[in-house]
């Protein structure tokens, strides 16, 4: 079943909690869809009146946030032999192609690695737990993790539901201009049938020379 379809069949809590969890694992170091868990809740929240934007926007920073924060903990207390596991149980996500690309990031963004991660499928996944790997100060990750956290997941939250008001509406109007359009139709063939019809009756029918 479709994400937003399946979202569409339990409470709004649950989908608030759902979007948590998965934003929170995914952040965590789990590879998981979350942006796609997110947009989805969000082009439903648009359409649904029980899903309120705000508490999902907050609701996915949240998520963001702790995840982060955990993965952070465990990078830092599991060290190198973390992400040599990580490699083992997922070598499509946790390659050393990948991991290296991830550290040479955050060697040269610092901070800025963790707040952009988050737009990027990859770095989402790494930030916490390579952060702590390499031991980054705790009060830096924090402040790129919040602000990157909040940006992220608020500001997709509201743009996706924008265009979705936006996209409703328009298709709204479009159904509106569409029947108009029908109706016109049918008036004008309907006029040109009458005056086809009309014009036929007044031709004299030609007389034969038999007659």
């Amino acid at each position: 079943m479709h994400v937003q379809e399946w979202l569409d069949t339990v409470p709004a809590a649950a989908v608030y909690a759902v979007v948590a969890l998965v934003i929170g694992l995914e952040s965590l170091g789990i590879p998981l869809p979350g942006e796609i868990i997110l947009v989805s809740a969000a082009l439903l929240s648009s359409q649904h009146g029980g899903i309120d934007p705000v508490v999902l926007g907050a609701c996915a920073s949240a998520g963001a946030v702790i995840g982060d924060s955990i993965g952070y903990a465990i990078g830092r207390k599991g060290g190198r032999p973390l992400l040599a596991w990580l490699g083992r149980k997922f070598p499509k996500h946790f390659s050393e192609g990948h991991v290296a690309t991830a550290e040479r990031s955050f060697q040269k963004w610092g901070m800025w690695a963790v707040f952009f991660g988050r737009f990027v499928a990859l770095l989402r996944i790494f930030a916490g737990p390579l952060a702590g790997v390499l031991r980054m100060p705790y009060w830096k990750f924090l402040i790129a993790n919040v602000l990157g956290g909040i940006v992220w997941a608020g500001g997709t939250t509201a743009v996706i539901y924008y265009v979705g008001v936006v996209a409703e509406d328009w298709l709204k109007r479009f159904s509106w201009l569409g029947l108009v359009v029908a109706v016109l139709i049918g008036i004008a063939s309907m006029l040109i049938g009458k005056r086809r019809a009309s014009k036929a009756q007044q031709t004299p029918e030609p007389v034969t020379a038999g007659e």
